[in-house]
């Protein structure tokens, strides 16, 4: 089992900056990816960025170049800055880790949203 604690979501104006947190607890030496999602109303859940243990990156189009996923081993934290924020950016952002068995586990989520 594993909890995720995220931190850090909130109200931003369009080209401000937000920075994520999320901190693993429980079995966290089987964690192999750390990352997030996001879901935007009446839309699916989808991968935002993820990292490796071994510290790949993955990004999707529509964020790369505006945030960076960071990974800090030792205290079991994955971060995302999210910078140039775009009204299209507002969802709900999930933070995830995957086992090295393949078991995914959710955070429950914390609302970013991005308006003048």
């Amino acid at each position: 089992q594993v909890q995720l604690k995220e931190s850090g979501g909130g109200f931003v104006q369009p080209g401000g900056s937000l920075r994520l947190s999320c901190a693993a607890s429980g079995s966290i030496s089987s964690i192999n990816f750390m990352g997030w999602y996001h879901q935007a109303p009446g839309k699916q859940r989808e991968l935002v960025a993820s990292i490796s243990s071994g510290g790949t990156t993955y990004y999707a189009a529509s964020v790369k170049g505006r945030f960076t996923i960071s990974r800090d081993n030792a205290k079991n934290g994955v971060h995302l800055q999210m910078n140039s924020l775009k009204s299209e950016d507002t969802a709900v952002y999930y933070c995830w880790v995957r086992l090295l068995e393949g078991t995914p586990y959710w955070g429950q989520g914390t609302q970013v949203t991005v308006s003048p």
